[in-house]
């Protein structure tokens, strides 16, 4: 029987004043929407939706599909509430 490698992943949700980080242990192989899965993150933010919410792997946007290595740090992304434009903006208002 073949010794299956066991990679170590994090899962990331950043909220306004709070980051979830969650470890989870995969298969070799396993995708981006494996780790997300696997993390539990679904059932305690139902507003998630990865076929929606942007993904990424340090800060860099990948499909769900993405086969992840160990160590890897799997984001989601929350939209956006505000156009960052319109809120440089609204600050440069506030200091004059």
């Amino acid at each position: 029987m073949a010794n299956r490698k066991i990679i170590s992943v994090t899962v990331v949700y950043a909220l306004t004043h709070h980051q979830e980080v969650i470890t989870v242990e995969l298969p070799a192989n396993s995708t981006v929407e494996q780790a997300i899965i696997e993390s539990d993150i679904l059932r305690m933010y139902s507003e998630i939706d990865i076929t929606k919410n942007s993904l990424g792997i340090y800060g860099k946007v990948v499909k769900s599909s993405q086969i992840l290595h160990d160590q890897d740090r799997v984001e989601i992304y929350r939209p956006l509430t505000i156009d960052p434009m319109h809120a440089r903006r609204k600050r440069a208002e506030m200091q004059s």
